[in-house]
């Protein structure tokens, strides 16, 4: 985990996409670095206990927990583009390999704030606006519980549907011959 500055500049940036933008403070220092200062906190005997000390969140917890909300939520095949599906199915069948939880995930974390974008492979016949106002209500919920980032915004895309007999048919081509 890697300590941040905790002092924060008037200036902020700006996570666009979609022609959406959110703004949110960045801590000051050298650049970016991967954790996140949650709270300043303070110092010394007279600060009560809790609030004694910094609390960093480094951006992967927040891609892990925006993750696994969003495949919590019925009518999400799969998470990310083609090709990382793709290195993904042949990753979740090495022995040992563990599935990616974070595939399809992008997130701008800044010092009380984030911004999230997900990429969803849907089951076809599901309800594409239902989806995304469930999956996006379960992903701010969740990150806003667990981290207490205020979540700015959640841009999704839906990247495929699955059809309900894509997996038969790519099994079943390969045997069936078209001659006896």
């Amino acid at each position: 985990m890697v300590a941040t500055d905790t002092k924060t500049t008037p200036s902020t940036d700006s996570v666009t996409n979609s022609g959406k933008a959110a703004r949110f403070e960045q801590p000051t220092g050298t650049g970016r670095s991967a954790g996140t200062s949650l709270s300043a906190g303070a110092t010394g005997a007279e600060a009560p206990a809790g609030d004694r000390g910094r609390t960093s969140i480094a951006d992967v917890v927040v891609v892990k927990i925006a993750g696994m909300a969003a495949r919590e939520i019925p009518g999400v095949h799969d998470m990310g583009g083609g090709l990382s599906r793709t290195i993904g199915a042949v990753r979740d069948r090495v022995p040992g390999g563990r599935p990616n939880v974070g595939r399809g995930v992008k997130v701008e974390v800044g010092e009380r704030q984030t911004a999230i974008d997900l990429e969803l492979v849907v089951e076809y016949g599901v309800s594409i606006k239902d989806l995304a106002s469930d999956v996006r209500e379960n992903v701010i919920l969740a990150v806003e519980r667990i981290t207490g980032l205020e979540v700015v915004e959640v841009n999704i895309a839906i990247d495929d549907v699955r059809l309900p007999d894509d997996e038969d048919s790519s099994a079943s081509a390969g045997d069936q011959s078209r001659v006896a």
